[in-house]
């Protein structure tokens, strides 16, 4: 497919979209929202399905509440908000209501990181995968296109127990189209083979650190590049094992460096097979008002950007 042809899809479309088709096959699928169904993209289900659909207002917390209580009642509910309220906001709800008695909830959190955009530093949520890898049990997911989005949605809903899934604002490229792509929670994918360095990405990464792999076999530099949806649990054993051929480990995430993909991939590593890891994403700083193609650009997030430090690192 040429690149000028690649079809962008946002992965919050992709959420609403799931949610209808899982709400036509799955009669306890129960999905709320905060106030914000327009832009989360759950009124896609609220349209097909009024009555399965509950607008809690702008109350995160007391919306995780409900959830909790509808999941002992035999409900698979879909808890959805933006990353910063429902991961930031309603913190101490999913942690003691949703992740200590360990219920079936599941939490769809749009606009997560800088690509916001022009909503801002406070919208911004670049900790909500630290936050959310913290609480036992929790699965904690970041699709990187339309494909994977889908298919998060319907493992989450599959999945018994409590399940943290991630999506974004601005569209994306889908890397995920061909006939062999197959989703399973806990497992990563090879997007590309290499022999030189080790790239594990997740989210809008994915496609972007594909972009800068392609930069560095015109120098002749073999990057592989490998596609993390889910952060927790960690596909260990397919980073370990990249890491052993490649010697050398560079990971990329729309989030903070502290506590993200990067630490749990060092995490990984450092007990396993040490190797020297370089962290691309947000450098203890917050982010800024500003479209989603500039941001991404200025804290060097895009495939040129990745390039650029992955170079710095192999010198």
């Amino acid at each position: 497919m040429a690149e000028n042809t690649v079809k962008k899809i946002a992965t919050r479309e992709s959420y609403g979209n799931a949610l209808a088709q899982l709400g036509a096959v799955n009669p306890d699928v129960v999905v709320l929202d905060a106030d914000l169904a327009a832009a989360t993209k759950t009124g896609v289900f609220k349209k097909a399905f009024p009555d399965r659909h509950i607008d809690c207002g702008i109350a995160e917390s007391n919306m995780v509440g409900v959830a909790a209580g509808l999941a002992t009642a035999g409900k698979i509910p879909f808890v959805s908000s933006f990353a910063m309220f429902v991961a930031g906001r309603a913190f101490e709800q999913v942690r003691n209501s949703v992740g200590y008695p360990h219920l079936n909830v599941k939490i769809g959190a749009t606009h997560a990181g800088i690509t916001v955009g022009e909503d801002g530093a406070s919208h911004q949520c670049n900790e909500d995968i630290a936050l959310m890898r913290t609480i036992p049990g929790m699965v904690v997911m970041c699709p990187a296109d339309d494909i994977e989005a889908k298919a998060a949605v319907k493992a989450a809903a599959e999945y018994e127990g409590p399940v943290y899934m991630r999506f974004g604002r601005a569209a994306c490229p889908i890397i995920n189209d061909r006939e062999d792509y197959h989703f399973e929670i806990g497992k990563g994918t090879i997007l590309r083979e290499g022999t030189d360095l080790t790239i594990v990405a997740t989210g809008i990464c994915a496609g972007n650190a594909l972009e800068a792999a392609e930069m560095l076999a015109a120098e002749g530099i073999s990057a592989e590049v490998i596609n993390i949806c889910t952060i927790k649990p960690l596909d260990e054993e397919l980073i370990i094992a990249s890491a052993q051929k490649t010697g050398k480990v560079v990971t990329a995430e729309e989030h903070s460096v502290i506590g993200g993909l990067g630490s749990a991939v060092c995490d990984a590593l450092c007990s396993a097979y040490p190797v020297p890891v370089k962290k691309i994403g947000m450098q203890d700083v917050f982010g800024e008002s500003g479209s989603a193609a500039a941001l991404v650009e200025k804290y060097k997030l895009d495939g040129k950007g990745i390039y650029e430090q992955i170079k710095d690192f192999l010198k």
